[in-house]
């Protein structure tokens, strides 16, 4: 069962469960007004296939504009969870190569604040680059939803905006390096009633095309992840609350070449199998 958050004709957001590949059910029938209480629904895959089965309002895919599918959510992330990003982030920083790499295999994970879920770009929006910087990539992550008691109830894809050469110069700037306007995106749709053990066996994609042209293409899988989904989401609740429940960034295992960049009007496409595909074009923020 695949939930999102729609617009149509300039309307409010309404919450939807896709009821195939071309059709949503408009859940406002049932007196869903925000994706964040849904999510707090006991037994919601039960609940969600009972509402399938009745007469709600059918929209299709196409005349509605899909956003990301949080609202109240904080947005978090998790670091140093893939082999690969450990090398990338050691080779882009003589200054925390021993940093990133104790992390990896240290008992605590790396885990820090991304984004409010107001401010997440949704599929089709812009996702930015940084002016100060000059080495700016895509993180293209799986996406762990929570709710407010820290239960997996589904996942989503999300892109992790990073600019690597002012994280690079130094650790204490990782927030900068990390949070920006439209530095995080998240989509198209929420993924519930799935287990880890199926998750792992999903493929994660991503491309970038520049000027009608791929100009990167890399693979890797959820089953490559270091950390275990309840492991990370037990830390992220330890001494903390999230009374709308949270979303947390996994970490990335696809990593463009040290030379590679991202330019404005490049367009980054993340697709995670089980899920979808978010796209995004890039503007300079």
């Amino acid at each position: 069962m695949k939930l999102c958050r729609f617009v149509k004709d300039g309307s409010n957001p309404h919450v939807g469960m896709f009821a195939d590949e071309t059709t949503l059910l408009d859940l406002t029938a049932q007196g869903v007004q925000d994706i964040s209480s849904l999510l707090e629904l006991e037994s919601l895959p039960g609940r969600l296939a009972a509402w399938a089965s009745e007469q709600l309002p059918r929209v299709p895919l196409a005349a509605v504009s899909l956003r990301a599918p949080v609202d109240r959510q904080e947005v978090w992330a998790a670091g140093v969870t893939y082999l690969r990003s450990k090398t990338a982030r050691m080779e882009e920083s003589d200054f925390g190569a021993t940093a990133y790499d104790r992390v990896y295999s240290a008992v605590r994970p790396e885990l820090f604040f991304k984004s409010l879920g107001e401010k997440v770009a949704g599929p089709g929006e812009p996702i930015g680059i940084r002016r100060d910087a000059h080495w700016n990539v895509p993180e293209p992550e799986l996406a762990l939803v929570l709710n407010s008691r820290g239960q997996l109830v589904g996942v989503t894809v999300g892109n992790d905006m990073s600019s690597r050469d002012i994280e690079g110069e130094n650790l204490l700037y990782l927030p900068q390096a990390k949070i920006y306007r439209n530095s995080c995106a998240l989509g198209p749709c929420i993924r519930v009633g799935v287990g880890e053990s199926e998750v792992r066996e999903w493929k994660i994609e991503m491309l970038i095309g520049r000027a009608e042209a791929t100009v990167f293409r890399g693979e890797t899988s959820p089953g490559q992840l270091k950390r275990r989904f309840a492991e990370l989401a037990e830390f992220l609740f330890r001494s903390q609350e999230f009374p709308h429940g949270a979303v947390l960034l996994t970490g990335t295992g696809i990593v463009p070449p040290a030379g590679f960049t991202l330019l404005e009007r490049d367009v980054v496409e993340i697709q995670i199998s089980g899920i979808g595909v978010l796209r995004n074009p890039v503007e300079l923020v």
